[in-house]
């Protein structure tokens, strides 16, 4: 086991990881058109807060990370299930997840509605 922690840690260093973060960041916010100053002060942050984590030098603790997350409006598993650094608005892989999390804010009968619609779809033409 030991092995497999050792191989797989020497394929991706806390650098990658965190650029992966950061990219994935800014792609997010992106997307959205947001400026990394506008979103620093709307978390109550130093204008530059959003700034420091996209160029690596800082890194936001995990009420942070929700923070972004809440923010971006999204899950920590969408902000982690996308590829970083990519103009694409959404990817196959994305969509059920997303998906997922936009019926999860539903309330009962606006899923059945969502669900009927689906159906509708399935049904052929």
């Amino acid at each position: 086991m030991s092995t497999k922690i050792t191989s797989y840690s020497m394929r991706m260093n806390n650098t990658d990881y965190e650029k992966r973060f950061s990219d994935r960041l800014r792609f997010l916010r992106n997307r959205q058109g947001i400026s990394a100053r506008e979103m620093s002060i709307a978390l109550g942050q130093n204008v530059n807060y959003v700034n420091l984590i996209e160029n690596g030098k800082r890194t936001p603790s995990l009420r942070g990370f929700f923070a972004l997350c809440d923010y971006l409006e999204t899950t920590p598993e969408i902000f982690f299930a996308g590829e970083s650094g990519t103009d694409r608005d959404s990817t196959a892989d994305d969509a059920p997840v997303e998906l997922s999390a936009a019926l999860a804010h539903l309330t009962d009968a606006q899923a059945r509605a969502v669900l009927h619609l689906i159906q509708a779809f399935r049904e052929p033409q």
